[in-house]
């Protein structure tokens, strides 16, 4: 059964499953775009480094590696993975009440 078919009668859930998934989303754009070392001046870009950013403030520079690519990947990924985690636990929380 797929998520979204089973928080489909709880609306609070929904949304708590919808919110951490977009989280997860901008985090691991993130990610793909400084693996492929995107343009930073490009608008999207821009924009998704910014809120990938915030969202990941709490972890930055959490992991040190001499690799770039690994100290990205570590530093925005375990931001993705609490996030969704704690989202659809929460809401599996919720749906039960």
């Amino acid at each position: 059964m797929s998520t979204r078919a089973r928080y489909r009668n709880n609306e609070a859930a929904k949304v708590i499953v919808v919110l951490a998934d977009l989280t997860a989303l901008i985090l691991g754009l993130w990610i793909l775009f400084a693996l492929l070392d995107a343009n930073r001046a490009n608008d999207l870009v821009s924009f998704v480094h910014a809120a990938a950013g915030w969202l990941a403030g709490w972890s930055h520079d959490l992991f040190t590696m001499d690799a770039d690519w690994l100290r990205t990947v570590l530093n925005y990924g375990l931001p993705a993975v609490v996030y969704v985690c704690i989202g659809h636990a929460l809401a599996s929380r919720i749906h039960r009440i």
